[in-house]
């Protein structure tokens, strides 16, 4: 499988991981412990989590296989002069509109929140690893090796104090204040902004 369901199978397995914990949400220090999921509406998680049946037949590496051309065509446009990559079907298109949505949650607009996350940076201080603005996404290499993630799957994060990045492979804990703001460059575009108080290197979930 492919860059293609790469957000759509890291969904199913918090989704199934979630199913098993109804614990009540982890504070830490007064910061929220967010789940990725958690900041997308469930219609759009519904969405991603059952993908149209077409989406199982990509080849690796084919143009199929790229998110950011599949977005291109519309209502299942052919991408290349033949077949249609999604059927044109209501799962189909609400499939594709969960992939380029920017719709949030408004319940986690101004909370203190922390997150588990991988970097991808955007803006450097005096030093190449000293990293004050940057991405973060739920899985690895979002964004660089593969597409990006939905937008309400990135927060654009502020952080001026700035922390030495060890490896892009490296997950991280990120605290601070979230907004619904949308940030948009070259890179992705995210419908979240997080002014960041700290970060520290991800060691276990429960922290």
């Amino acid at each position: 499988m492919g860059a293609l369901c790469a957000a759509a199978l890291w969904l199913c397995a918090f989704h199934s991981a979630q199913a098993q914990d109804d614990s009540a949400p982890e504070v830490i220090d007064g910061y929220l412990t967010v789940e990725w999921p958690e900041l997308m509406p469930q219609a759009d998680l519904d969405a991603l989590l059952n993908p149209p049946e077409e989406i199982m037949q990509i080849q690796d590496g084919s143009e199929e296989d790229q998110i950011t051309s599949q977005l291109k065509a519309e209502s299942g446009e052919a991408l290349s002069g033949g077949e249609p990559v999604f059927e044109d079907s209501a799962q189909a298109k609400r499939y594709q509109q969960a992939l380029i949505s920017t719709t949030i949650v408004p319940e986690y607009d101004g909370k203190q929140i922390r997150i588990a996350a991988f970097v991808v940076p955007l803006a450097f201080g005096e030093g190449p690893q000293d990293v004050t603005e940057f991405f973060l996404v739920p899985y690895f290499g979002a964004c660089i090796h593969v597409p990006p993630p939905p937008p309400n799957q990135i927060i654009f994060s502020d952080f001026q104090t700035g922390f030495v990045l060890e490896s892009l492979s490296q997950p991280y804990w990120v605290y601070g204040k979230l907004a619904a703001k949308i940030v948009e460059n070259d890179t992705a575009t995210a419908a979240y902004s997080l002014m960041v108080d700290k970060v520290e290197p991800y060691t276990q979930y429960n922290g």
